[in-house]
This record gives C-alpha cells, structure tokens and sequence, in this order.
C-alpha cells in the first residue's frame, strides 16, 4: 500500500499536512473524509526513504497499549476506542495509523490482520501476540502485557547503550588524547631530541616513527577503521558465515560479550513467556523469538530447541542439549514444565539474568574507568620517557 503525503484542510478552514497509507487516491480522500479533512494536493511517497519521518517511539506504543488496556476493561468497543485515540494521539505518523486500523477493521479485517499492515509500527510478535488475544478473547490481557513488555524492552535497551556508550567515549577520550601527543606535541620535540646527538634508544625511535606516521598519514587513521567497519558490515549481510561468525566474536569479547549474551537470551526469555501465557504455542513461540534474538548463533540454537521438541523431547531438554542456559536457569525450566507454570518460569530465567546483568554492567564499569586510565597513563609516560631519557643521557655525560 503506498505512502501518501498530502494537504488537506479541515472545516474551520485550518491547513493540514500529513502522511497516509491508501490504496489509492479515491480511498485516500475517503479516509481523509472521516478524519474531517478535504484532500487539497496530494503526491507518492517513497516508502523505504519516509521510514525514519515520524518514526513511532516506543514510549508512544505504550501509551497506544496502556489506553487500549484501559478502555477494553472498561467495555469500551474496539472501533470505540481506537477512534479516541486516534483523536487524542499528538504523534502524526501514529494517528495516521490508527485511523488507517479503523478503516481496516470497519472494512471486515481483524485488529491483528489490520496492524499485519503496519510491519514498522507493529512488529512480527505484537501482531502474534493480538491475534492470540482475539483467539482467547482476552485482547486486554494481551495489551497490557504488551505494556510492561515494552516499557521492560525500553529499559533494556537503555542498559544496552549504557555499555556499550561508556567504554566507547572513554576510547574516544584517549583516542584523542593520543593523536594529540603524536601530530601536535612530540613533533615540537624531536627537533630537540636529534640536536642533542648520540644514540637514540629503541623506545625513542619508536615514539618518533609513530608521530611520523600520524603527521604524515593521518587520513589513513581515519579512513581504514570506517572502511574495515563497512566491508565487515557488508560480508556479514551477504554472507551467512561472516555473519555467524561475527555474531559469535560479539558474544566472547572481554568484559562486554557475555553481558550482552545475558541481555540477548533476558529479553528472548521475557518474550517468549508473554507468548506462552497468550496461548500460543511452543513451536510457534520459539519461530517468532529467532526473529527477535537479534543474533545468528542463538537463532540456530533455538532451531535445534524447535528441532528436539518436535521430535518428542521435553522443552527444558531441548534447552539444555542446545548449552544456551546455565543449569541452575535449566532447572528452573524443568521445575516449570513439571508444574504447568513454564511462563512463570520464564519469567523467573528473564529476572534472573536482569540481576545478573545489572551486577554485570557495574563491574565492567568499574574496571573500564581504571584500564582506560593505565592505558592513559602508559601512553603519557611512553612519551615522557622517550622524551626525558635522551635528555638525562645527554646531562649525565657532561663533565663538570
């Protein structure tokens, strides 16, 4: 369905510019119609380039989520309901797509069918997941583990950046400190070094071929980090084993990697115990989440899981043939399986490695502060050395 963007003016006389999904012009000006507007100019939209316009945050699906909650336990009418939203929703691209749900829904399509149009908005395990409620008929359940999910996801991904931001900054920090050293300070003293004579020491001569290299090719400092950046992002979206390599390197890297393996494997379990207690099944569970993991190495595994439980074994079996969990949170499956409470245990395997995380980030904060300060440290006093020895040499040779 192609992307409109259009002018259009209300009753009161009042311009209005937006974008809108439709079919085609006549269904562009029937739902600009019922959204009180009359279709002045309109032109196509490249889809792919006016993705990033107006993108929907999350904070605003939780607001979507929170009220739709609110007014189906209310036994407010589904139509109802989104027809308030979209009237009270500030965000433009977003009330854009309520009004287009409600022309869906009103056109005979079921609410999961009618966001199955709006894959940008509303991912592969929301639609799973409102489907799921309509089958079972508890559509607000739904939506409101839909909001603490997301609010959860919010924080996650809050975590993420946290560290992975602080190490990268404080690299910057000495990156930059070092460059500094090598184009701007140590130039101004080898001049003074050489005119002393003698036999320049081994570390000496080093410090003066690195500041050579930086005056002289400091493009190449620039350039060869974006290019090996750009050439491993494109092997590893056009081949699969770069990609699996490299989605495995991320999971071993020193300090960081295990922590964003608890990260990946806390949100896989906390989304598949919300899909779990709306009633879909395991199978389908595991094919939704190997699209959400984010990562080629734990896909496969949960593959092997799918695999397993098909062929008849136990869930928490499958898991731990796959080495994904440690075996206390394997326990924790097995115990869940046992009682027919596997979303609680699930819940209890993603609360488990939110401890952990936490813990986790606080002491890798902790030691990257000071490693990034004794590499400081090394660096300035590489430079001090190779700067003062020749000079204590030179003192120490004159006769008094």
């Amino acid at each position: 369905m192609p992307l409109f963007q259009y002018k259009a003016i209300t009753s009161k006389g009042k311009v209005r510019n937006g974008n809108l999904d439709a079919a085609n012009v006549a269904d562009l000006e029937q739902r600009l119609l019922r959204m009180g507007l009359d279709l002045i100019t309109y032109k196509v939209r490249n889809q792919a380039l006016s993705l990033g316009m107006g993108k929907v945050r999350r904070i605003d699906l939780i607001n979507f989520c929170f009220h739709m909650e609110q007014l189906l336990q209310a036994g407010v009418p589904l139509l109802e309901g989104l027809a308030d939203l979209r009237d009270s929703m500030e965000h433009p691209r977003f009330r854009e797509v309520i009004a287009n749900l409600i022309d869906e829904v009103e056109g005979g399509k079921n609410l999961s069918a009618a966001m199955a149009e709006h894959p940008v908005v509303f991912d592969t395990l929301f639609v799973n997941l409102i489907k799921a409620g309509e089958t079972t008929g508890q559509l607000a359940e739904v939506f409101a583990s839909l909001t603490k999910t997301i609010k959860w996801h919010d924080e996650l991904a809050s975590t993420t950046k946290k560290i992975l931001i602080f190490p990268a900054f404080v690299g910057t920090v000495v990156f930059g400190v070092t460059f500094f050293l090598m184009v701007y300070l140590v130039p101004q003293l080898i001049g003074f070094i050489k005119e002393m004579g003698g036999v320049l020491p081994l570390h000496t001569r080093a410090l003066i071929a690195v500041s050579y290299f930086c005056v002289n090719y400091w493009y190449l400092i620039l350039i060869i980090p974006v290019t090996i950046f750009v050439v491993i992002k494109y092997l590893a979206a056009t081949n699969p084993k770069v990609r699996y390599l490299l989605d495995d390197w991320k999971m071993k890297i020193w300090l960081i990697g295990p922590v964003l393996k608890k990260l990946m494997l806390s949100r896989f379990a906390n989304f598949f115990a919300m899909m779990y207690r709306a009633g879909i099944p395991v199978l389908h569970c595991l094919e939704i989440s190997e699209g959400i993991v984010g990562n080629v190495v734990i896909k496969e595994a949960l593959q092997d899981v799918g695999a397993s439980i098909r062929e008849g074994v136990s869930i928490a079996a499958g898991f731990e043939a796959s080495g994904l969990f440690p075996p206390l949170v394997v326990r924790m499956l097995k115990i869940g399986e046992s009682t027919g409470a596997l979303d609680d245990a699930l819940l209890n395997v993603s609360y488990f490695y939110d401890r952990d995380i936490q813990d986790a980030i606080g002491k890798v904060q902790a030691l990257i502060e000071p490693a990034m300060t004794v590499v400081l440290g090394a660096i300035l006093g590489w430079v001090m050395l190779s700067v003062l020895g020749p000079i204590y040499d030179t003192i120490s040779k004159i006769k008094m």
